[in-house]
């Protein structure tokens, strides 16, 4: 049987340039791969169909000094990582699974925000049904708490690593793979506001294909 020769169609590529302390915990505790530490670089790339994933982390693993740290592949989408001490190494990385992918980064989807909502002083009980489910840490009664969902699922991990460089706040949950990612923030009044203006720089500024949300 021939090889596929189905074209791909990035939907997100991303470098994280440097990964904070919280964030690197939170992929490390939900990743079936080769763990993240705080410090490293990563290189995320989402695509369609989803399969394909398996040959592209191949082309990477075997052209440079990099682990892999998730594959996924989900109804309609795949998810990848890379990461590793050395950037040039992990950018390199991406750049040879976008060229065996024929495509460029800015091929990718812009953010679309669908909804992102801060909620002063949240009572107990809710903070209580969040931490049931939470993939980081703990939110508490009274803190602020910042939610955010986006289209595709990959640009929530910039939100959620930006947030944290920027403000002393806590990530509690992170979703970043399937139809739309989620994040969710807690902390106080402050860091949460300085944290929702980082997270707006950070998905403003990616250049991308128009997107008008799922499809």
């Amino acid at each position: 049987m021939p090889q596929s020769t189905t074209a791909i169609e990035l939907r997100g590529a991303l470098v994280i340039d440097q990964m904070q302390p919280q964030f690197a915990a939170t992929i490390a505790a939900n990743s079936d791969g080769y763990f993240p530490v705080a410090g490293e670089s990563a290189f995320w790339l989402e695509v369609r169909p989803g399969i394909v994933v398996n040959r592209l982390l191949d082309v990477a693993l075997k052209s440079t000094e990099v682990k892999p740290g998730a594959l996924i592949t989900e109804r309609s989408y795949g998810t990848l990582e890379v990461h590793g001490p050395d950037q040039g190494q992990v950018r390199e990385a991406g750049r040879q699974m976008l060229q065996a992918a024929g495509v460029t980064a800015e091929d990718g989807l812009a953010p679309h925000v669908m909804t992102h909502e801060v909620i002063r002083q949240i009572d107990s009980h809710q903070a209580m049904l969040i931490n049931r489910g939470r993939s980081g840490m703990l939110v508490l009664g009274q803190d602020t708490l910042y939610t955010l969902e986006v289209n595709p699922a990959i640009w929530a991990l910039l939100a959620a690593n930006e947030a944290e460089k920027a403000s002393p706040i806590r990530i509690v949950g992170l979703e970043n793979n399937g139809a739309v990612g989620r994040l969710r923030l807690a902390g106080s009044d402050a860091a949460i506001d300085s944290a929702v203006e980082a997270v707006k720089r950070a998905l403003d500024g990616i250049a991308g294909r128009s997107n008008r949300g799922v499809d």
